[in-house]
């Protein structure tokens, strides 16, 4: 199974990690300030209650008479009315936020996933970002929508009830509130341990989802490789490190939650005890007293919620540095100021201002590694006629798929120049370059959709016609018209009910609606049959007339008609020449031929004329 190394973190409660989330609630204002609005309406009711028990008590109950009574009931029915609709308007705000936050989050973190180039991609698994996209956005919204809003909540009520204690009576408010220092000292211990396992609880989530995604995308591997055991021994070992972290995590937060409420009860009692005395030495009422033991326990209550609150918070911010990690990741491949400027960026494109591109192609002295301790390509050079047909083979590891993802600008040189038209490509934007560019993959990826729909995935705007077009070209309209529902077939996840000749020819036309200067073909032909690959191969030829092409190729039967072929080694050109000049000098592209060509009549071969 995949895996990769995440970056720990063991830093305590951040407070600009956590500046940074709630901007994302920034662009709701109106209903973040009514929120706002509606929490300290909720909070100053909260507080206005026990008010309203005292006077009852002292006016109605311990005189024993009901003069004003109904007055007092109407006010108390108006306040506790004015509370169901706070909380209805709470609910509903809330809510609202969690969804758009959850919104604007995921945007973020989807645009920035199309700027990054594709090393990115090739060092973290589908399931490492799945679950930064769905799981840990879905906690970062619902902890800022509800955990940071209760958060105002309580810390309003206490202050508020905190002032009206004082108020009521200041010695006995004290004597309450002599837990409190206790309080904030065990909440500190334990918000670390809770953090620093939601933290492995987080990162072994991720990992379990990528297991989950391994597992079903290589299912065929694994059953003809046997791999079930293994898999799921690997599998129970992930589960249960991450059962054996929650568990440590509710361990905790159980301790946490009995201790809080026992100092809350000591509090409450210290008020009983106190205000007890207080009440037969006549210094306070007895309805002062039940109103100063009610805010003894609404003090305590956003105290208790409040540790909850902590301990989801501290869960969060495991999700939430993951997520920022994402969205604030810097691409390692990035236009500069003045190109963004004249050509706008990849989300923005200035299509105004793009030159046009003639396809000739210059790699001067290029330097490249993926590690800079394995050097792939040393002092590369070639240069390339606009519509000449590249072919580039050699061994695994040659430098094959090296220079054309230099070309597409996937990566960039670590010294050189590519020069598209006599200009460094870092003076175009990449949405210029790969406005001009068709790519088919060895194993070409199609979208859910119809077939219709996966070749205008290059260009939206198409009509049917030159949809039908692009597929006649790239002779797949002869197998599409026989399909049930021609171009409106479903080809399903991936492509899966397609055969891979067809997914071929699908991507083919795709490429081609474009109409791209510069084409790329990777092994294009390496994974279907004899008769399909003729099929293809015929549309190659039709669809590269005229254009600048690289064309990796396995197969050297479907390079024959290339300009010039490129016999690379260890990232250096070891021969170069048409198909035919290589044959002659009997070298390294002769052998490999011949090897190809076992138990064929090699010499008819040999004897093959470029045209012919």
């Amino acid at each position: 199974m995949q895996t990769m190394q995440e970056e720990t973190y063991n830093k305590k409660i951040n407070l600009d990690l956590w500046k940074e989330i709630i901007k994302y609630s920034l662009p709701n204002k109106k209903i973040l300030l009514g929120l706002a609005a509606v929490m300290l309406l909720v909070a100053g009711v909260d507080a206005v209650l026990p008010l309203m028990t005292r006077y009852a008590i002292d006016n109605f109950v311990v005189p024993n008479q009901l003069e004003g009574f109904r007055g007092f009931a109407l006010v108390y029915f108006l306040i506790i009315s004015l509370q169901a609709l706070n909380i209805f308007l709470f609910i509903y705000l809330a809510g609202r936020l969690e969804t758009d936050i959850a919104c604007d989050i995921r945007q973020a973190a989807f645009e920035k996933l199309q700027l990054l180039p594709l090393a990115y991609y090739d060092k973290r698994p589908v399931g490492w970002l799945m679950a930064r996209l769905t799981s840990d956005i879905h906690r970062l919204s619902s902890v800022i929508s509800w955990g940071v809003v209760d958060l105002v909540w309580g810390g309003s009520m206490m202050v508020t009830i905190m002032g009206i204690m004082l108020i009521l009576n200041f010695r006995l408010a004290l004597i309450t509130l002599s837990v409190v220092p206790l309080l904030i000292l065990i909440s500190l211990y334990f918000q670390k341990k809770i953090l620093g396992e939601f933290r492995l609880v987080r990162k072994l989530n991720s990992r379990i989802t990528g297991a989950f995604n391994e597992s079903i995308s290589g299912a065929l591997t694994s059953k003809t490789l046997v791999r079930e055991e293994d898999n799921s021994r690997e599998f129970a070992d992930l589960t249960a490190s991450m059962k054996a972290s929650s568990v440590r995590a509710a361990i905790f937060s159980a301790l946490f939650m009995p201790l809080v409420l026992s100092l809350s009860s000591i509090g409450t009692g210290l008020a009983l005890w106190r205000g007890g005395s207080a009440v037969f030495q006549g210094l306070i009422t007895y309805g002062t007293l039940v109103a100063f033991v009610n805010y003894t326990i609404q003090f305590f209550e956003p105290v208790r919620e409040l540790a909850r609150i902590f301990a989801e918070l501290q869960s969060a911010q495991a999700a939430g540095e993951r997520v920022l990690s994402l969205i604030d990741t810097k691409p390692e491949i990035t236009d500069t100021e003045e190109v963004s400027a004249r050509f706008g960026t990849i989300l923005q494109p200035d299509r105004t201002n793009w030159p046009g591109f003639k396809g000739r192609v210059q790699f001067r002295g290029i330097d490249f590694s993926y590690q800079t301790e394995e050097p792939i390509l040393e002092n590369f050079n070639l240069e390339v006629d606009p519509g000449e047909k590249i072919a580039l083979v050699g061994e695994t590891g040659s430098g094959k798929s090296t220079i054309v993802n230099l070309l597409c600008r996937f990566y960039e040189p670590v010294s050189g120049q590519i020069l598209l038209d006599g200009i460094d490509y870092r003076c175009r934007s990449q949405s210029w370059l790969q406005s001009h560019l068709g790519y088919v993959l060895q194993d070409p990826h199609l979208f859910s959709g119809t077939i219709a729909d996966n070749i205008r995935f290059a260009r939206p705007s198409a009509s049917e016609a030159q949809i039908k077009k692009a597929a006649r070209l790239v002779q797949a309209d002869s197998f599409i018209v026989r399909l049930p529902r021609g171009y409106q077939t479903e080809v399903g996840e991936g492509g899966d009910l397609l055969s891979t000749g067809q997914k071929q020819l699908i991507s083919f036309a795709r490429a081609i609606l474009n109409d791209p200067v510069l084409f790329v073909l990777d092994e294009a032909t390496s994974s279907i049959d004899t008769e399909m690959e003729i099929i293809i191969q015929k549309a190659v030829d039709q669809v590269l007339a005229g254009r600048t092409s690289f064309i990796i190729a396995h197969r050297l039967s479907t390079i024959k008609h290339a300009d010039r072929i490129l016999v690379l080694s260890g990232g250096k050109i070891r021969e170069i020449g048409s198909h035919l000049e290589l044959l002659e000098r009997k070298g390294y592209y002769y052998e490999l031929y011949q090897n190809q060509f076992v138990g064929r009549n090699f010499e008819e071969n040999l004897k093959f004329k470029v045209g012919s």
